[in-house]
C-alpha cells in the first residue's frame, strides 16, 4: 500500500499538470480565433480564383497551357503538411497515416514518389522511413503569412517541373479546418488541374455576368490572363493549405487540452477519495492499536 505522502505528491503533480493543460487550452483557443478569421477570409478569394480559371479554361486552347495537360502519373511529388509541435491529439497521426497509405498506393501503381515535408512532426516521421524526401520545411506556422505560401510554391517547383515534363503530378495532404472540434484529412491533387475540366457546376457561376456579343471582354487577352492566374493560383492554394492546417492544428490542440484538463480533474477526484480512505484506514488502525494496548495494561 502506498504511503499517504506519495499519494499527496501524486495529487499535487496532477494538479500542476492540470494547470498547464488548462493554460495551453486557453492559448490554443486564442490562436484558433485568429487563424479561423484568416482562413475564413482567404477561402472566398481562393474559390473565386478557381471559378475564374474554370471559366477561362473553357474559352482557350488548353493544349497551349502546360498546366492544363493531363498525362500518366509516373513521377509524383507529394507535399505533406504537419505541425511543428505535438500535444494536439490525433492531428499528426491522421495525416501521417493517410500519407503513408497514399504513398504506398502510388508506388504500387508503379509511380516514382518523392516527398516534400512541412512541419517537424512530418520531418521526424519520414526520416525514419524509406521514402525520398526532397525538401524539409519547418517553423512556418508561428508567423504564417502569404510569403510562406509563395515559399512553399517555389520550393515545390511544381510549375516549372510540370511544364518541363520532369514530374507528372503533384499532390498535397493536409488537415482541412471544419470547426473548432472537427478537422478533415484531405488528399488534393494540385497538378494537373483536374478540376479545370469539370465545368458542369459553372452554369450558376456564369449567371449574372455581364456579357457582350460573341462572349466576354477580357483585358489582357484570355490566354495571357489565364497564364497569370494559373501561376498565382498555385501560390494562393499553397497559402490556403497552410492556413487550413494551422487552424485545424489549433482546434485539435484546444480539444486535446480540454480533454486532458477534464481527465486530470477526474484523476484528482479519484486520488483524493483514495487518499481519504487510506488516511481513514490508517487512523482506524492506530486507534485499534491504542485500544489494544490499553486493554493489555489492565
Amino acid at each position: 500500500m502506498p504511503s499517504l505522502q506519495s499519494v499527496r505528491r501524486k495529487i499535487d503533480s496532477v494538479k500542476k499538470t492540470q494547470k498547464i493543460t488548462k493554460a495551453m487550452k486557453m492559448v490554443a483557443a486564442a490562436k484558433l480565433k485568429r487563424t479561423q478569421e484568416r482562413i475564413l477570409a482567404a477561402r472566398p478569394y481562393a474559390l473565386k480564383m478557381r471559378d475564374a480559371i474554370r471559366t477561362l479554361s473553357r474559352r482557350v486552347n488548353r493544349d497551349a497551357h502546360p498546366l492544363l495537360k493531363k498525362r500518366e502519373g509516373h513521377r509524383i511529388e507529394v507535399a505533406v503538411v504537419t505541425s511543428d509541435r505535438g500535444l494536439c491529439g490525433a492531428f499528426n497521426a491522421n495525416i501521417l497515416r493517410t500519407a503513408a497509405a497514399a504513398l504506398k498506393e502510388f508506388e504500387s501503381a508503379g509511380a516514382k514518389v518523392q516527398v516534400i515535408v512541412i512541419g517537424r512532426k512530418g520531418r521526424d516521421f519520414f526520416r525514419r522511413r524509406g521514402w525520398t524526401v526532397r525538401r524539409e520545411i519547418v517553423d512556418v506556422f508561428d508567423k504564417l503569412s502569404f510569403e510562406h505560401g509563395m515559399l512553399l510554391g517555389n520550393e515545390l517547383q511544381a510549375l516549372e517541373n510540370y511544364s518541363a515534363n520532369r514530374i507528372d503530378a503533384v499532390y498535397a495532404i493536409y488537415n482541412e479546418f471544419k470547426s473548432a472540434i472537427q478537422q478533415r484529412v484531405v488528399v488534393e491533387r494540385l497538378l494537373p488541374l483536374d478540376w479545370v475540366v469539370e465545368i458542369s457546376d459553372l452554369k450558376e457561376a456564369d449567371r449574372g455576368t455581364e456579357q457582350v456579343p460573341g462572349g466576354y471582354l477580357y483585358e489582357p487577352s484570355e490566354d495571357e490572363l489565364l497564364e497569370q492566374l494559373l501561376h498565382r493560383n498555385f501560390h494562393i492554394q499553397a497559402y490556403r493549405m497552410l492556413l487550413e492546417s494551422s487552424a485545424a492544428e489549433q482546434g485539435a490542440r484546444m480539444a486535446a487540452m480540454d480533454g486532458a484538463t477534464r481527465n486530470a480533474g477526474e484523476l484528482i477526484k479519484k486520488l483524493t477519495v483514495y487518499y481519504n480512505k487510506t488516511r481513514q484506514a490508517a487512523i482506524t488502525k492506530e486507534l485499534m492499536d491504542i485500544v489494544g494496548g490499553a486493554e493489555a495494561l489492565k
